[in-house]
């Protein structure tokens, strides 16, 4: 049998250091970036920090008017921001802690996949929820990648597989089935796989004459799955982790100050010592050439800090400008917007954008918020209308929330309620929203 050679040409993109440590400090929240910054002055000799007393002397210095400085709002990022001046600032120890996120794009590393797949994995990981779900349909994050669907479910199929097991689930039951997958011939396993809708509804009944089963083995089957993680996200180390907001916004008339939150980080610099020595050239070819590398690594480390807060301020702006409504003063209603919205707008790829709202707050003068809250899905309503996803949960929460808890809402109801309001939505939709908000169907919402 003749073998057949092929040559192949195909473009794949490799990131530079560079670009790799921008991408490292953006994913960094506050708390971890001054880790981060910390953990580099004690790792590279070339980096020193700037002691506050140098900060003030500069500042004193400084006599130019502020009405007089002609400065983008890109760069009206202060060293001392609006949040730390208006709270007392305790020393306090701060706890070295890795975000969930973290640990699972570490645990790519052990998994034998080439880099092109790696890439796809934390774009994945990436679009998961604080409960651990993938926010996103797949075939969206394919198309990112000119793939098909199907060509992603292997990789999500090991994603699915890191610790915590489920990561990356798209629904529960998927969440379920992957934490029983090791016990095939279990009670559990054949309730979650083959009755789960009747488990859901609580028709034990049912699974009794289906499965042929004891009510002893029932509940002990029950029980198992009810200690599994329905949340595979929550209960981590995240949830105790210290929220500080990233950016600040403050209104200042027809206008927005954005500002990165900077109060407790580090200032750093090249250090003058090594670097007057560099320039009298009094250094060893092997010591000189060391020099280099690390004055080089340095300067890539406060150029991505400084691009880090560059690109923050513009992803916030761009928020705004998207999002009007709800920066006005109405929380309930948020357009919808995609994380490729904000990419086309600031000329960024969307991993960036991706990276800069995970995990990252804004402290607004409505109070401290996740940047990806801003970000929801479309729908087009049955009057041709295309409204976010966001306002249809808002006036759906409020339904149920006001609803007589001793005679629930039906889902045929609840779509007569929103219709009342101007939605008019399908009731396979209304039941989706319903369940992705977390609220049971209407007879296990009856309280007695």
């Amino acid at each position: 049998m003749a073998t057949t050679l092929k040559q192949i040409q195909s473009q794949k993109q490799k990131l530079a250091p560079r670009q790799v440590l921008q991408a490292r400090l953006l994913q960094l929240n506050t708390l971890n970036l001054e880790q981060a910054i910390i953990a580099e002055l004690e790792k590279n000799p070339l980096l020193e920090q700037v002691e506050p007393e140098e900060n003030q002397e500069t500042e004193e210095k400084d006599d130019t008017p502020i009405d007089d400085i002609d400065v983008s709002m890109e760069d009206m990022y202060s060293d001392e921001s609006t949040y730390y001046l208006s709270e007392q600032k305790n020393e306090m120890p701060l706890p070295d802690r890795h975000t969930l996120l973290e640990d699972l794009i570490e645990q790519l590393k052990d998994l034998d996949i080439n880099d092109h797949d790696r890439e796809i994995a934390e774009e994945i990981l990436w679009n998961t929820n604080e409960k651990g779900y993938l926010d996103t349909d797949l075939i969206l994050i394919a198309d990112r990648f000119e793939l098909l669907e199907e060509e992603l479910e292997p990789i999500l199929y090991k994603v699915q597989r890191l610790d915590p097991k489920g990561i990356g689930s798209r629904n529960l039951e998927e969440c379920l089935m992957i934490q029983l997958e090791d016990e095939p011939a279990s009670l559990s396993h054949r309730i979650v796989n083959k009755h789960f809708d009747d488990f859901m509804h609580k028709r034990y009944e049912k699974i009794l004459e289906k499965l042929d089963c004891t009510k002893e083995e029932l509940h002990d089957a029950v029980d198992h799955i009810a200690h599994l993680s329905p949340r595979p996200g929550e209960g981590y180390l995240d949830r105790f982790q210290t929220v500080l907001p990233d950016v600040i916004v403050r209104e200042d008339g027809e206008d927005w100050v954005i500002t990165t939150n900077d109060g407790g980080i580090p200032e750093i610099r090249i250090s003058q010592a090594y670097e007057s020595q560099m320039k009298n050239n009094s250094l060893k070819k092997d010591a000189k050439r060391f020099i280099k590398d690390k004055m080089d690594l340095a300067n890539w480390f406060i150029e991505a800090i400084h691009q880090r807060r560059l690109t923050m301020v513009n992803v916030m702006r761009s928020i705004i400008h998207f999002q009007p409504e709800w920066f006005a003063g109405n929380m309930d209603y948020l357009r919808p917007l995609k994380l490729q919205d904000v990419a086309d707008m600031i000329k960024m790829d969307i991993s960036t954008i991706s990276r800069s709202t995970r995990g990252k707050y804004a402290d607004t003068p409505y109070g401290i918020f996740e940047l990806k809250h801003y970000f929801t899905d479309s729908i087009e309503l049955k009057d041709g209308r295309n409204l976010g996803t966001f306002v249809i949960k808002r006036a759906l929460e409020r339904i149920i929330q006001n609803e007589d808890k001793q005679s629930p809402l039906s889902d045929d109801v609840l779509v007569d309620k929103l219709n009342l309001e101007g939605y008019t939505l399908a009731r396979r939709t209304i039941a989706k929203y319903r369940d992705q908000m977390g609220y049971p169907v209407a007879r296990l919402r009856k309280e007695i």
